[in-house]
């Protein structure tokens, strides 16, 4: 498996998409903020079709689309974390948006294109470039990095926001700085798993991490080695089975985590909860 080049270049791709998603997931769920990354999710989609309406690089689009939204989310929502009533208008309106795009798409611009949406939504980790697989990695090593400047002052912000702010933690800032990052996560993500699935890569390691452990710095990492884990079961998974979409696989072993990090839990009687620690 590892001789073949699509599978390399889909672990390098995959790998870094993985582990950048598990790290980021992380705060999302703690943050309650699974709905903004629902939606973003969709943005991307939704920037992907306007690139392709337009006529330029479909990733342009994409980080566009969600870095614009992802920072009206944090400044619109107030005190710097998404609303949900924010989160719902904006999600409808971004929805009209792909729709319109998705119409100019198909009648006016469908020649040359007519995979790209499917891909888009879907994923397409097997037929990824070894150019598309390079950038996957620098991109994620380059998100990595900007979440781990602001890692520790925005756990003390999403674990006890008012004492942060009397600390002297920008909690205002730190919010759509965050969102960013996780909108880029889901522009870049999307390449790989598809839109529709992201939000299980974003989310089921992380939440199965906090079940699990209540550290918040051990449970960071484990959601990202649940993530990383999940992605190799799948890519293993998918190639052993060929008529298996890799991107269901992915998901579907991520899913598989949580549901098993559930019965853990349950079984010995109780759930992990997030503490801060010296």
């Amino acid at each position: 498996m590892l001789t073949q080049t699509f599978m390399q270049h889909a672990l390098l791709a995959g790998t870094s998409v993985a582990a950048l998603a598990g790290l980021v997931g992380y705060f999302v769920v703690l943050r309650g903020q699974v709905f903004a990354g629902d939606a973003l999710s969709h943005v991307a989609y939704t920037g992907a079709l306007a690139a392709l309406a337009i006529g330029v690089d479909l990733r342009l689009g994409l980080f566009a689309m969600t870095t614009v939204v992802a920072v009206l989310l944090g400044v619109l929502g107030g005190r710097g974390v998404a609303d949900d009533v924010v989160i719902g208008t904006t999600f409808s309106w971004v929805l009209g948006i792909g729709v319109l795009c998705l119409s100019i798409v198909t009648t006016h611009r469908a020649q040359g294109n007519s995979t790209a949406s499917a891909t888009v939504l879907f994923g397409s980790i097997f037929g990824i470039s070894a150019g598309d697989a390079r950038t996957a990695a620098v991109v994620a090593v380059v998100l990595i990095a900007l979440l781990a400047v602001m890692a520790r002052p925005l756990l003390f912000a999403s674990l006890d926001p008012s004492v942060a702010a009397a600390r002297g933690v920008p909690v205002r800032a730190l919010g759509p700085a965050f969102l960013v990052v996780a909108g880029a996560t889901a522009a870049e993500a999307t390449q790989v798993v598809g839109a529709l699935l992201l939000f299980g890569l974003l989310a089921a390691p992380a939440a199965a991490a906090q079940r699990l452990v209540s550290r918040p710095w051990h449970a960071l990492a484990l959601s990202a080695g649940l993530a990383v884990g999940s992605m190799w079961a799948g890519l293993g998974l998918a190639f052993a089975v060929p008529r298996l979409p890799p991107s269901f696989a992915i998901l579907a072993v991520a899913t598989g985590v949580y549901v098993l990090a559930v019965v853990v839990t349950s079984v010995s009687g109780r759930a992990r909860t997030p503490r801060v620690c010296a």
